[in-house]
């Protein structure tokens, strides 16, 4: 058993389609950064993709431990990074005195 399996067409297209996905998700919340719902999906859609390769790494044996160490690198500093700015770009109430 191969460790190193080359990445099929398959996989090729879900990566695809899972990065204009959320290039498209990233572009919409750097322009709403105050909308947590919008901030959520976003944070999501690295934690799905991550699951998701990681279980066909390890579970299924289907995907290379290169490829997957591509996606972690993006996926992975993407989770850390959304979860250290969590409320950093929250709208400020101002005080009423």
């Amino acid at each position: 058993m191969h460790l190193f399996l080359y990445v099929t067409e398959v996989h090729g297209r879900t990566f695809g389609v899972w990065t204009l996905l959320t290039c498209t998700l990233c572009f919409l919340c750097a322009f709403n950064l105050d909308n947590k719902p919008l901030y959520l999906a976003t944070f999501l859609s690295f934690i799905y993709a991550f699951g998701h390769f990681l279980t066909e790494y390890l579970i299924y044996q289907t995907m290379a431990v290169a490829n997957l160490t591509t996606v972690s690198i993006f996926a992975g500093t993407s989770i850390v990074w959304m979860l250290i700015q969590w409320n950093a770009h929250q709208k400020s109430h101002p005080k009423h005195s």
